[in-house]
């Protein structure tokens, strides 16, 4: 969760008023430091790629200034402009801020009185990004991913995860969020931009303590299960294969073994295996191997989990990934973890999807 003082947290858990500022700023200056948010909102959604979209309402003109982006160096123009976000909330008579992150825009346009600005998540700038030449990674894994991102990004390392050397003789042709991807799979770690705007890159981790208990009924809080169903895509077992210093094939396998998961390996689904695949050569020993196939088991074992809509009074300080304890919908106390985010940016109501993590 976002860091708040105890006074706001009491505060966002009943009706608040809602105060959004956003600044532009472009190549490290500062474009504008008030811009006036009429509405809009923040969709957050960890499945994708680039998790974070946000869409922005601005009057055309206000208190004297034209917010029509015209021209490459305003403030809402598309041009390399990115918006730093904030959420204020009335805490005793003064305005605590909450820093909602980073985010790159993506369009601008003008609609009558109206500006509509769209943007995205920092990671934008890497799945736009192509190689114009092969690109031949060397050295570490870490400093693969320093090379595949900086300097649009300033990467940050999680302790826990232990750094090796990169094979000689690989490469990638043009796609550098598909390479960047295919490093942290065989790490295994995942990467979240943070708040500051920093790529933090650590391993898949959704244990913890739960950040908020949420109640259904409460401060017209609505639980509700979320119903979908398809073996399209569905898998029983995770199968990563790398190659040795040798030349000899190696792999490693994760089987679906959660005692709830109806995708589980000795469960109903199939009698037979169900395997899903995937291969890189940054990975050359079967214990590597194995702790991909783990990590990829868990991060698609997401889709196929149990899943709630949570509706709600707006919490700024909630992401996907946090811990949360829900009762409601037949649940008592259930440890969930956000997977989906909508967050107004004007007085409305927010929703969650949550994943039930069951032991």
């Amino acid at each position: 969760m976002l860091e708040m003082s105890d006074a706001a947290l009491a505060v966002v858990q009943r009706s608040h008023t809602v105060v959004v500022r956003a600044e532009s700023w472009r190549a490290g200056e500062l474009l504008a430091d008030d811009i006036p948010v009429a509405g809009g909102g923040e969709d957050r959604d960890r499945s994708l790629t680039v998790p974070e979209r946000v869409t922005l309402t601005v009057p055309r003109r206000d208190r004297g200034v034209d917010w029509d982006p015209i021209s490459p160096d305003h403030a809402l123009a598309a041009y390399g402009q990115q918006l730093r976000v904030s959420y204020g909330i009335d805490v005793g008579g003064s305005t605590e801020w909450i820093d909602r992150g980073w985010f790159l825009i993506t369009t601008a346009e003008t609609d009558g009185d109206t500006v509509n600005v769209q943007a995205e998540g920092l990671l934008s700038l890497i799945e736009e990004a192509k190689f114009v030449a092969p690109f031949q990674p060397s050295g570490t894994l870490a400093s693969t991913v320093r090379s595949l991102v900086e300097p649009a990004l300033t990467v940050e390392f999680d302790g826990a995860l232990v750094d090796r050397s990169v094979p000689v003789g690989m490469q990638w042709d043009e796609d550098r969020m598909g390479a960047l991807s295919e490093v942290l799979d065989a790490w295994p770690a995942v990467p979240r931009v943070t708040e500051d705007g920093f790529l933090r890159v650590e391993p898949l981790d959704d244990s913890g303590d739960p950040v908020l208990a949420i109640t259904d009924g409460t401060g017209g809080t609505v639980v509700r299960w979320q119903s979908a169903s398809s073996r399209d895509g569905a898998f029983t077992v995770v199968v990563a294969r790398g190659e040795s210093s040798t030349g000899d094939q190696v792999q490693g396998v994760a089987y679906d073994r959660s005692g709830t998961s109806p995708l589980r390996a000795d469960g109903p689904f199939s009698p037979l295996a169900v395997p899903y695949f995937f291969s890189s050569p940054l990975l050359t020993s079967v214990t590597q191997c194995r702790a991909a196939a783990l990590t990829t088991l868990a991060r698609l074992r997401r889709t196929a989990s149990r899943m709630l809509t949570v509706t709600m009074v707006p919490h700024p300080g909630l992401v996907p990934g946090d811990i949360v304890s829900v009762t409601g919908a037949g649940l008592i106390s259930q440890p969930c973890v956000i997977e989906k985010q909508g967050l107004p940016y004007s007085p409305g109501e927010m929703t969650l999807t949550v994943r039930t993590i069951d032991a």
